[in-house]
């Protein structure tokens, strides 16, 4: 039995890895396990932020299930949880607040450290990658003892690329060496651009947009040395690692900063990159497929019986997963806190046409992605499709009549 790790990069848009089309050069290491993997084209988050999607990623369920909960509902159950059940050790590392035990995000695991304990600043409001890889190799050193060890399913999650955009120097310089900001300067432009949302000045969300990139760069590294860590215990023969996102980031595409209430391409399309040690070639799979399908896809690899309460499929083996269309939900917030006055918004993608509903203004938005990839001509009053859309997204609206 091998070996399962869900690597998950924080506010990572699909669009800055080179495998997907990038020619930036940010994101090499990634790129160059390619000949391993199995590379997903058209998977999409259930959330465009963290408290919408990772209900998908962990519990193969959608955020407003349970009603609008701030904490994970007991109702829910993690993959940890049921691995732990049949005998798999579980470990999870990660610095993201809105997944820590107080939230209850903490179930299941042998191994939970979610860095609510540490110091952090203003600046970098979160343990960066280095630290969550030291705390993986010393868990990992004292796991695997002569090399008889139980299977292991570990989550790791990186804050790096996530706001306020303070990247190291060494990275800012690959990315544009003529950017001479002090980290004072690029906590400024947090405050005063991110934060207000304010796109007036296109130059300036440029620069945000290359700060970024230097921190998707930074993110790149930490991942090689993580790789480095597997290989040095000797246990990435033996394992599959599947690298996602939660959800993107936008810059200015649909008018915003950040990562909001939306439901655009922007925030919900996602990498998803399967990575087997033994393959000798990569493989291309172009099915649309959902974040909420990885619990799933997780107990499949661990030769595992599928688990009645998650929503998903597993995409393995590829030839039996079921070609549906995706679904997802958030609240549609228009900052980086949700006020209690925000309501619900979703979407349902199938093929190429995506339908988005907002509750707040009761609003609906239809796109043709193959026509129309940047979302800006909205076809919900001439097309054909319009009445069958809408009426696979009727359904889960009316689940919310009772918050």
């Amino acid at each position: 039995m091998k070996n399962v790790i869900l690597l998950t990069i924080d506010t990572l848009r699909k669009d800055v890895l080179g495998c997907y089309g990038n020619q930036n050069k940010l994101t090499p290491f990634i790129d160059s396990l390619q000949n391993k993997c199995i590379k997903f084209t058209n998977a999409q988050s259930t959330g465009p932020y963290t408290q919408a999607s990772f209900p998908g990623l962990l519990t193969s369920s959608y955020y407003l299930e349970y009603g609008r909960q701030k904490k994970c509902s007991p109702k829910r159950t993690l993959i940890s949880e049921v691995l732990k059940k049949s005998g798999i050790t579980t470990a999870g590392f990660h610095s993201n607040p809105y997944l820590c035990g107080y939230f209850g995000w903490n179930r299941g695991w042998d191994v939970f450290y979610d860095s609510m304990q540490d110091e952090v600043s203003d600046k970098i409001p979160y343990i960066k990658g280095d630290g969550i890889n030291y705390k993986v190799d010393q868990w990992l050193s004292s796991h695997i003892k002569d090399n008889h060890y139980r299977p292991f399913f570990l989550w790791t999650h990186y804050m790096d690329v996530h706001e306020p955009y303070i990247p190291a120097k060494e990275y800012l310089n690959k990315v544009d060496p003529s950017i001479n900001l002090s980290e004072d300067e690029m906590l400024n432009l947090f405050k005063e651009v991110i934060l207000k949302r304010d796109v007036s000045n296109k130059e300036i969300v440029k620069l945000l947009k290359k700060l970024y990139d230097a921190g998707v760069c930074e993110t790149d590294n930490y991942i090689k040395e993580f790789f480095s860590i597997l290989e040095k215990c000797n246990v990435l023969k033996d394992t599959v690692v599947i690298i996602t996102t939660d959800h993107g980031d936008e810059f200015g595409e649909h008018n915003g900063l950040s990562h909001d209430g939306k439901m655009y391409s922007e925030l919900i399309s996602s990498p998803l990159i399967i990575y087997f040690n033994d393959r000798t070639q990569g493989e291309v799979c172009n099915t649309l497929v959902s974040n909420i399908d990885i619990p799933p896809t997780i107990l499949h690899l661990f030769n595992l019986e599928s688990f009645e309460k998650f929503r998903g499929h597993s995409v393995l083996p590829l030839k039996n997963y079921p070609q549906n269309g995706v679904f997802g939900e958030a609240i549609g917030k228009t900052s980086n806190h949700e006020k209690e006055t925000d309501k619900p918004t979703c979407f349902y993608q199938e093929n190429d046409l995506k339908i988005i509903y907002r509750e707040a203004n009761q609003s609906w938005e239809m796109y043709n992605l193959q026509e129309d990839p940047e979302e800006v001509n909205n076809i919900i009053k001439y097309s054909s499709e319009t009445e069958r859309m809408k009426s696979k997204l009727k359904p889960q609206i009316n689940r919310w009549a009772d918050y």
